[in-house]
This record gives structure tokens, sequence and C-alpha cells, in this order.
């Protein structure tokens, strides 16, 4: 069977013949390498019976190398609909934990929201929990929030930009809140945007959320949805996500990537990105540099 090897480097580490070499002389079959973008990623395509073996073997051998690789069947790689979970994917911070420390609470809120995302508690209790802490705090501490310590993670533009340039639908769907995902979703360039709805009373959070609260199921639903609407097939579409909650569209996705994710995540994904940005996920989809927009 055909696949392709690819190798992603990151700010750290660049990619060179060197190491491209080291992973062919690993391969059986292999093709010379394609350079996608110089220095940071190229393709190597193979023959094997099981790709996934190699992969591990791959990992296994460049650990500790803090370089990206991914196998994959060769063939059309290009998603025509992207699925994005935006608390440490797209932004690199958890708005929740944000929030948390307008009130001075946020290593008590963090220490639950990172158990969430671990799978080692249930979503939805957790967040009701949480969202209970937050009781009081003013709308005017959201704005402060999201414009002074939300920080979008690299990459993101670039991804949504040169997938909705090449056809693709992007849509952000996250189990924080509307409050962020709209503004987020607006900046980075997504085309829809989905999350839970904090409740207000007189300008300040009442400590509750509207139901149903959008959690891992939610997800999923939204892949389905967008991915019948679009009429797509499922190897069409791809899910990134870093948490628990995250499982269930990145499982369902033709491509699920796990980004700089939990361990639970990362040991059930298609591919993970542990190291680079989020142009990493172009280059999974075999665009090179001078495709990349945004």
């Amino acid at each position: 069977m055909k696949y392709t090897l690819t190798l992603i480097g990151n700010s750290a580490t660049s990619l060179g013949d060197e190491l491209a070499a080291a992973a062919s002389g690993l391969l059986p079959s292999p093709a010379a390498p394609d350079w996608l973008a110089p220095g940071l990623a190229c393709d190597i395509a193979f023959e094997a019976e099981d790709g996934k073996a190699i992969e591990a073997g791959l990992r296994k051998h460049f650990e500790g190398a803090r370089v990206d690789l991914s196998v994959q069947t060769s063939g059309k790689r290009r998603k025509k609909l992207l699925v994005a979970d935006m608390d440490s994917t797209i932004i690199q911070q958890e708005c929740i934990d944000e929030l948390a420390a307008e009130l001075g609470i946020k290593e008590r809120i963090a220490a639950i929201t990172e158990r969430a995302m671990r799978g080692e508690i249930a979503f939805e209790p957790a967040l009701k929990e949480r969202v209970a802490l937050l009781k009081g705090l003013e709308l005017a501490s959201l704005e402060k929030v999201y414009r002074e310590r939300i920080v979008e993670t690299p990459g993101g533009r670039a991804l949504v930009g040169t997938m909705r340039a090449n056809g693709a639908t992007c849509a952000l769907v996250s189990g924080g809140f509307t409050f962020f995902t709209e503004r987020v979703g607006n900046a980075v360039g997504f085309n829809v945007n989905q999350a839970n709805t904090l409740l207000f009373a007189d300008g300040r959070l009442t400590g509750e959320v509207a139901e149903p609260i959008l959690g891992r199921s939610a997800k999923i639903e939204a892949l389905v949805k967008l991915r019948e609407e679009l009429k797509l097939a499922p190897h069409d579409t791809m899910a990134v996500g870093d948490g628990a909650n995250d499982l269930g569209m990145i499982e369902e996705a033709g491509l699920g990537v796990a980004f700089h994710a939990k361990p639970v995540v990362a040991e059930v994904a298609d591919a993970r990105i542990d190291h680079g940005d989020l142009t990493a996920l172009l280059y999974l989809q075999g665009y090179r540099q001078q495709d990349i927009t945004g």
C-alpha cells in the first residue's frame, strides 16, 4: 500500500537533508523527499503493509528530536471541511481560566479545567461548577479578558485563510463561550462558530450557562451536520483539538489531529502536532509554502 510520511519542523527545529535522509533510511522503498517548505516540511512517499507500524517506529527513533511526523495513505489529502476547537487550540488560553483570574480564583478553576480536558471528570458538570464560581463577574471584565489576555495560536489565520481560499469551510466549535468564539472566529476568519452561552443579569454573570450545554456530543453533531449539508465524504473532513471533549469529533473526522494535546487525545488521533504551529495542519494536507495565505 502507498503511504506518505510528512516531516514538519518548527521555530526551534529546522529540517534538513540529513534528517530527511535519516527518515528515508527507516522506510521501505522510499521516494526522494518532496520539500513542501525548504527547511520546514517535506513529504516522503513509500510502500508498506502497515503504515501505522512504520509511524510508531519513526516516533521511537526520533524521540526527543522535537520534530512532528505523520504517516497517511497517499492520494488526495486536502480537506474540504475543518472543525476546530478554540481554547488551547486556535487560541493559547482557556478562556474560563482567564475569567477566573479576574476574581482571583484562577488556580482553583484551572485545576478543574485540567481534569476535564484530561478526561478525568465529565465535561458538562465540570463546566457548570466552574461557571457558578464566576457569578457576579461584570461584562466589562469579559471584554478586558478578550482584549488583554487572549492570544491567537500562531498559524491559525494562515490555516483558515488558506483552506478557505481553496474552497473549504471552516467551523470553530467550542465547549467554551459564544462571547469569545464570536470574536475569535471573526478575527481568525472562520465561516461559522458555535459555543455555550453565558447568562447575564444587570451586566453581571448569573453563574449559569444556557441549556443544553454543548460538549463532546455537540462537537460530533456539528461536524456531521456540516458534512451532510456540504455533501462531503468522511475523508474530506478534518478536526483538531487538544482535550477530552474533542475526542469524538477527532475520531469522526477523516483526519483527526491532536494539537499540543492531552495524552488521552494524542493516543487516538490520526495525527498529532506536538511542536509546530497551526500551519502544520496545512503541510499534513500537502499544501506547499507558496500556497499558504493569510
